[in-house]
């Protein structure tokens, strides 16, 4: 029996009301729109559904793969043979002390934002604009604009080989787009609790729309990508070497580097895993041999 017939049976009888999905175009469900289909795909709703799938998924051996909103990912245009686990549907968020927020990991950073906004607490400004999870945040501690998770997260509850457990934020090793959870990859972000600061309402909510003007004004917005494509390298920026390179419109296929920021490989159409990962090795081969930096990608190579 395979493993896909054997985790369809028990889907079936133990989690009757867990959405989940065979061959699942991966394109639908990444900022890219990119990728073939995987061979599974889960939409739990709970805590509960996590742990009982992922103890499914141990046994049986199988690859799994978590996934926020997709935003940081290129996936394989062969698609993937894995069970992919969608935790979007997990973004409760609740007010748990005077200036905490306690929010699940499926939650947009965006809304979380704005959730803040509206209990007049700031400190998440910065992440109005994000387009990834609080889940992917973590793992990655997300930032922009001087602001980055690290600043406000209190605590992260992640579901590991050994069971559910909370971690403080001083043990989940937080740095630039590093944390705990980009080296042990095995576990699943559930749920965090933040930190803000009270703060007014108006001042919060203008702070939040001059920086996504701002990044309505210098991104490309209006292309499916992940974003900044590749991390800052130390005492550099990625953006300004690979303009300097001469490398803004640069194509392969429907990939290209954007000519509005040159730090994001956008897809102007059509373009496939194949293009984009062959214009990111054109862009760092480039960027080496002209000023000696080599560039580290920031989305995540499936």
């Amino acid at each position: 029996m395979s493993w896909e017939t054997a985790l369809d049976e028990k889907v079936r009888e133990y989690l009757p009301e867990l959405k989940w999905l065979r061959d699942e175009p991966m394109e639908k469900h990444t900022s890219f729109r990119i990728g073939g289909p995987a061979k599974r795909m889960a939409f739990p709703r709970s805590t509960e559904e996590v742990v009982i799938l992922d103890g499914f998924l141990r046994e049986l051996g199988v690859r799994t793969i978590v996934l926020g909103n997709g935003t940081n990912t290129l996936c394989p245009d062969e698609g993937l043979d894995a069970a992919v686990i969608a935790t979007g549907g997990m973004d409760s968020v609740l007010r748990s002390g005077e200036t905490e927020l306690t929010a699940e990991a499926g939650i947009s950073l965006a809304r979380l934002a704005a959730f803040a906004w509206q209990e007049g607490l700031t400190g998440l400004e910065f992440a109005h604009g994000i387009p990834g999870t609080l889940g992917g945040g973590a793992v990655m501690n997300a930032g922009a604009y001087g602001g980055a998770l690290a600043d406000v997260l209190v605590s992260v509850t992640a579901l590991f080989p050994d069971g559910v457990r909370t971690l403080p934020a001083e043990e989940l090793k937080l740095s630039y787009r590093h944390s705990i959870f980009t080296e042990q990859t095995d576990a699943i972000v559930l749920r965090a609790v933040l930190r803000l600061a009270p703060g007014d309402p108006a001042q919060i909510k203008a702070r939040m729309d001059e920086l996504m003007a701002k990044r309505r004004a210098s991104q490309p917005l209006e292309y499916p990508s992940a974003g900044s494509t590749f991390k800052r390298p130390e005492g550099h920026y990625a953006g300004a070497l690979i303009e300097q390179c001469g490398l803004k419109g640069a194509r392969v296929g429907g990939a290209e580097v954007s000519t509005k920021h040159a730090g994001f490989l956008i897809n102007t159409g059509g373009a496939t895993c194949a293009d984009v990962k062959s214009l990111i090795e054109r862009v760092q081969r480039t960027v080496l041999e002209a000023t000696g930096v080599m560039l580290e990608p920031e989305v995540k190579l499936l």
